[in-house]
């Protein structure tokens, strides 16, 4: 692929969908408690096709909030880096997940930090290749060997 060929791996979440929320109340802490709640999110394409941006409105039990996730692929590397801003914390990217979809799985990891404990952590996209994706966010305590699932998004279209 040269750099101006569009990489089509996040087209299917392309426009407006409806999202069933459930994340866990505490993570890495033995909870199994799970909240859940909706929420909208619209996604676009930027940089000819090679990123995209996703506007999320989330309603929390404790009330609203807006959130972006931003991704660029590197046509050098043929991943993508996917980076998570929350509109309560504005002047702040989360770190940088790195990955790829194939087969309509997307796996996407970095090392990061959970109230100053070193983390991994992984987001996967489920059912890239189908008319319901999934999105989840684990961390796992100890480099990969265990992980806990803390968050997950179901997408139908709006």
């Amino acid at each position: 692929m040269n750099r101006n060929d569009h990489c089509p791996d996040f087209d299917f979440q392309q426009g407006r969908w409806n999202v069933r929320h459930r994340r866990l109340k505490a993570r890495l802490a033995g909870c199994a408690d799970w909240e859940e709640f909706a929420g909208t999110s619209e996604q676009r394409p930027l940089l000819g096709g090679n990123g995209n941006i996703e506007d999320n409105l989330l309603h929390l039990p404790g009330g609203d909030y807006r959130a972006v996730a931003l991704r660029s692929f590197d046509p050098a590397t043929a991943s993508w880096a996917i980076w998570w801003l929350d509109g309560r914390a504005p002047h702040m990217l989360d770190v940088p997940v790195i990955g790829r979809l194939e087969g309509g799985v997307g796996s996407f990891y970095a090392d990061d930090l959970l109230d100053g404990r070193s983390v991994r952590l992984r987001f996967l996209w489920l059912g890239a290749d189908g008319d319901a994706p999934r999105w989840e966010q684990a961390l796992s305590p100890d480099g990969g060997a265990n992980w806990e699932t803390n968050w997950t998004m179901d997408f139908t279209r709006a």
